[in-house]
């Protein structure tokens, strides 16, 4: 059996790319057929987006802004064209949002993911994830009938059921939150139930430290994270060598400055921004609101594709000082007029029961007049005073905060 799951992960990065951003003008094309897109992306002419920094002109879409979106078009936003009928499963997530499934082999693109975890054709496998409403149970479902594994839907809670059925099918994998695994670990243990035939899981949804995946290796399982979100699917995920996370396939995914559409500089923490290729339901540019960083290279395990640094917080990091918000959006805006600037940092602060603004610039020339300058912007920007401190180049933490609330 093979490491790879296919010839596309272990492919030339160049190649990766040219077939990506190949296909990318039709999916545009046909995504401003939908009104949502139509007005979001006049102007742009489908042909002229064939590289990374041509989709880069192009607007973000937040996450944040579709619960709104989708109660003002029904029933999903004005980003889709079919109608619900035509496609394979409805769901809804907090919010709410709308999400169709379409009717085709692993729509949500986990198979990969669960091959990389050590899942294996014939496998029998336990599946904890919801299937009530939201997509996330059969994310994993649709995911492990292409791998060719026979699924048990268990969805969550109900231990004394879940032992059953697992001392009758004797399962070698587990899909579900990390935090159920060991419920069903310890429930097992205190019960005297045995669940010793999981060998394998993929777990998502949950923290997945250090100490608890060492914990179910000594249980005998090996335990391998997933990423994705209700609406995107599989986004990437962990592999034998448990060095960063690999991308998925067939998706585009780019690192922007919180609050920007704009890519970060290598290795720097940024917003995750993806766009995927579905003819019938693509996402342009769209900013699920997650930090995180690239790292250098290739995966030892051979893949190819970029790899990230999993989950590193939220790139949300609205707050509200004298009972005014202040967004990443403006602290961008700022960096936008003073191009001399390098990372920003607005530190709020509490001083004698008052609110505190201070913003912490990067700067390789420091001047009184440019300190001034910014001070004046801040004002500007955000219709609050505040001051500004100019500091040394790659001095602020590389962490993704723009806004650090220090007033608790």
């Amino acid at each position: 059996m093979t490491e790879h799951y296919d010839w596309k992960e272990t492919r030339d990065h160049a190649m990766r790319e040219a077939d990506l951003f190949s296909q990318l003008p039709d999916v545009l094309r046909r995504a401003m057929e939908a009104p949502g897109y139509a007005e979001r992306l006049r102007g742009v002419d489908p042909d002229q987006i064939t590289s990374r920094s041509a989709l880069a002109t192009l607007p973000v879409l937040r996450k944040s802004d579709l619960p709104a979106l989708h109660k003002t078009a029904l029933p999903f936003g004005g980003f889709v064209t079919r109608p619900p009928g035509s496609f394979g499963r409805l769901f809804t997530s907090p919010g709410p949002i709308f999400e169709p499934e379409a009717a085709q082999v692993d729509p949500w693109r986990g198979a990969r993911v669960l091959f990389a975890a050590g899942f294996r054709p014939g496998d029998v496998i336990l599946n904890t994830f919801s299937y009530h409403l939201t997509p996330g149970g059969f994310m994993f479902d649709t995911a492990a009938q292409a791998l060719g594994c026979a699924v048990i839907p268990a969805g969550p809670g109900n231990t004394e059921a879940q032992f059953e059925l697992i001392e009758a099918y004797r399962p070698v994998g587990y899909c579900g939150t990390p935090d159920f695994l060991k419920i069903l670990i310890d429930a097992a243990i205190a019960a005297d139930r045995d669940v010793s035939s999981i060998k394998r899981a993929i777990v998502s949804g949950a923290a997945f430290p250090p100490s608890l995946q060492k914990e179910f290796k000594s249980h005998g399982i090996e335990a391998y994270q997933a990423f994705g979100t209700a609406d995107l699917g599989m986004i990437a995920y962990d592999t034998s060598a448990r060095d960063g996370m690999v991308v998925g396939e067939d998706i585009i995914l780019e690192i922007v400055k919180p609050g920007t559409g704009e890519p970060v500089t290598e290795g720097e923490v940024g917003e995750i921004v993806v766009t995927t290729l579905d003819p019938d339901h693509a996402w342009i540019r769209l900013a699920i609101g997650d930090l995180t960083a690239a790292l250098p290279g290739e995966s030892p395990c051979g893949r190819t594709n970029l790899r990230i640094k999993g989950w590193m917080g939220r790139a949300d990091q609205t707050t509200k000082v004298k009972g005014m918000f202040v967004r990443p959006e403006q602290i961008a805006e700022i960096g936008k007029r003073h191009r001399d600037l390098g990372r920003l940092r607005l530190v709020v602060r509490r001083d004698n029961e008052q609110d505190l603004m201070v913003l912490k610039c990067e700067c390789a020339s420091p001047a009184e007049a440019l300190r001034e300058a910014v001070t004046s912007t801040l004002r500007a920007v955000t219709n609050l005073g505040g001051s500004v401190e100019l500091v040394s180049p790659a001095s602020l933490p590389n962490d993704g905060k723009v806004i650090a609330d220090e007033r608790n």
